[in-house]
């Protein structure tokens, strides 16, 4: 069986406070806190703006290198290609992240893709180019959009060792549905929350406005450990980030796993 790390997709909410933070933490303080709580991070900032090293190295010291890091690539790499994204992004990218790979936690760099990223035969060149650039890195690739869920498509992560992220999202035409697949040593899962009438729409924080209940969860369980006793690792974090509700589902999973599979809570 795999090590199973179970954590939240970000950690920097203003929501989060007096849900998960008590009142009077500082922002600066919040990773210092998390790290308390839980092992693993979905680092998600990485998206918006590429870190500097020296941030990255901060990150480390604040959390007191208990967490292990997964770092969602940026989107000039995911979702605003360009010709020059591998070779003008990448390096900027990987010199930002680079104290998570010198300091071993790093876990994982996520490159999660766009409902828009179809399969075609310029994407798959892109895509493959794009993780074997980023060798030796571990990398987990995220698909939106059904159409890459092609047998052809493992066997070339496999072959790439790059690992497939498994999501729990809303039963949407395109969407990717809840299968369970692994390409790599390690297992990834996200879960987005079930919002259908809020998932196309512009405010982030109400398509991640959702619960999962108890019986939705224990929907996993026999997913998980499939998922588990063919990795050496398993990721899952959780993206249902308003008001805290992904720290409460992190807990209620965790505390699910406790009797039927070995988990690395905090």
């Amino acid at each position: 069986m795999s090590d199973i790390l179970i954590g939240t997709s970000g950690y920097y909410y203003d929501d989060w406070k007096g849900e998960f933070y008590p009142q009077d933490t500082l922002k600066k303080d919040y990773l210092k806190y998390y790290a308390r709580n839980f092992n693993v991070l979905e680092l998600n900032s990485t998206y918006y703006r590429i870190p500097e090293a020296r941030q990255s190295m901060e990150m480390i010291k604040r959390s007191s290198g208990r967490l292990e890091f997964v770092v969602k690539a940026s989107r000039y790499l995911t979702h605003e290609i360009s010709d020059n994204s591998i070779s003008d992004s990448l390096p900027l990218f990987i010199k930002g992240i680079s104290p998570f790979i010198e300091k071993d936690l790093l876990g994982s760099v996520l490159l999660q893709f766009p409902q828009s990223f179809h399969y075609t035969s310029s994407n798959r060149f892109y895509l493959k180019s794009l993780i074997e650039a980023m060798s030796p890195a571990p990398v987990s690739i995220e698909f939106r959009q059904k159409e890459w869920l092609k047998d052809s498509v493992f066997e070339t992560l496999r072959e790439l060792g790059a690992g497939f992220v498994c999501v729990d999202e809303p039963p949407l035409p395109s969407l990717i549905p809840p299968v369970v697949i692994n390409t790599s040593d390690h297992g990834y899962i996200r879960f987005h929350g079930r919002n259908k009438s809020t998932w196309y729409g512009t405010d982030s924080t109400r398509r991640y406005d959702y619960l999962y209940s108890g019986d939705e969860l224990k929907e996993w369980l026999p997913k998980i450990r499939d998922l588990s006793s063919k990795t050496k690792k398993l990721f899952v974090f959780f993206n249902n980030h308003a008001k805290a509700q992904a720290v409460t589902n992190a807990r209620m999973l965790i505390n699910l796993l406790k009797d039927v599979l070995p988990a690395s809570p905090a």
